[in-house]
């Protein structure tokens, strides 16, 4: 029998428990053994759920069990997960979380503990929910260079996307009803301002290089400027715009950004729609791979936790190679960066062109139906610094995006 402990019994927390007690019989096969919940550690009560005679306040109960091999963490945030993740670790328990805050800010540190205790710390369900990538970055692309990895990992905000782009309702009214779906937090900031995916994409950045990225390193911006005159735009061209939170590698240096992006029907990421999520990957041999799937909720975080869990069980000695150190990455500057822009701006197209290509180079004119006053443009391959210095010259500019691709 392999015992188990699972800190919180929240969403998540709940879940683990669910997809033990329901999927039991085919988990113990997988694993050869019985995977048995032995504790569970909340601040609160459930006296109407029988989950409460596997309850416990004490943390402590936990660590000094010596029959405790696996510790589920699925609390949320940094303290005290950090603390009761590491001593578990020290203490010789393997650890499976959903944690990506965790993980961003100490996974070179708890996987260097657990690869000196021979024991493992492991964290699928941190970046894609219910999606596996971590597994497949640690064993199944371990011959390629990945040299892109850009994925769609926030499904509030892909939600509210989708519901702009088809229906043409403005930013405040999907997140109103995102928010009555449950799909969006009463404080949507995380998610909307882009630090949820750029928490995602520090993870999977620090894999594919194996050093520590920062997540404060990274560029970031959310979607509270994208407008339905954007949207009108992008339907102009044939695309659609995505928040998008991507690594990607140029002259051995990698750069890292999450920002919308505008992104064309040729593209794998344009018809993910709705709350789901997906990840596309570049290897330099393997060519593209994309997975896709649910990247939160319940049940499918759940499942990707319990599958650490299995993994753990059926590694309980023995640590599982995963290649993050500690040592800090120093990414290429995102204003080095080159690209192509989308651009609004106040007044006349005849008018400004001429005045537009003298410091952009040619641009290509785009109006949108029912849009007026203004128009756009879409610039050739140019540096974010050379967009930014630019710009300084046209005080009509009234917004402009990434173009992917």
């Amino acid at each position: 029998m392999v015992n188990i402990a699972v800190l919180g019994y929240g969403t998540v927390g709940s879940g683990v428990v669910e997809v033990i007690n329901t999927n039991g019989a085919r988990i113990n096969q997988r694993v050869g053994d019985e995977i048995h919940v032995k504790y569970v550690l909340d601040l609160r009560d459930f006296p109407e759920d029988p989950v409460q005679e596997k309850i416990v306040h004490d943390f402590d109960i936990i660590l000094n069990d010596p029959e405790i091999q696996i510790v589920v963490e699925v609390m949320g945030g940094i303290e005290p997960a950090y603390t009761f993740v590491k001593k578990s670790l020290q203490a010789g328990k393997s650890v499976a979380t959903s944690n990506k805050a965790l993980v961003a800010k100490h996974g070179a540190e708890l996987l260097s503990i657990a690869k000196d205790q021979q024991i493992n710390f492991l964290f699928e369900a941190s970046v894609g929910g219910g999606i596996p990538i971590i597994r497949p970055l640690n064993s199944s692309l371990t011959a390629d260079e990945i040299e892109e990895i850009s994925g769609i990992l926030n499904g509030t905000t892909n939600y509210m996307m989708t519901k702009m782009f088809y229906e043409g309702a403005d930013y405040d009214a999907v997140l109103k009803e995102a928010q009555d779906n449950g799909f969006a937090e009463r404080n949507p900031e995380a998610d909307v301002e882009g630090y949820d995916a750029c928490r995602k994409i520090a993870i999977l950045a620090s894999l594919i290089s194996g050093r520590q990225v920062d997540f404060e390193d990274i560029y970031t911006e959310g979607i509270t400027k994208i407008t339905t005159e954007d949207m009108a735009y992008a339907k102009e061209m044939g695309m659609t715009i995505k928040l998008l939170a991507s690594c990607k590698r140029t002259d051995d240096r990698l750069c890292a950004i999450v920002a919308p992006y505008l992104v064309g029907q040729e593209h794998p990421l344009y018809s993910v729609n709705g709350v789901f999520n997906a990840i596309f990957v570049h290897g330099n041999v393997l060519g593209d791979a994309m997975f896709y799937g649910s990247g939160a909720g319940k049940l499918p975080t759940a499942s990707a936790v319990v599958a650490d869990v299995v993994d753990a069980a059926k590694h309980l000695h023995r640590n599982i190679m995963t290649m993050w150190k500690s040592d800090k990455l120093e990414f290429q500057p995102v204003s080095d960066t080159k690209k192509k822009f989308f651009v609004r701006i106040s007044g006349d197209a005849d008018a400004l062109k001429a005045h537009l290509e003298s410091k952009f180079g040619p641009v290509e004119i785009v109006h949108a139906a029912g849009v007026e006053g203004e128009f756009g443009f879409i610039t050739g391959v140019i540096s974010e610094g050379e967009y930014e210095e630019n710009a300084k010259e046209f005080p009509g500019i009234l917004h402009r995006i990434r173009m992917e691709g």
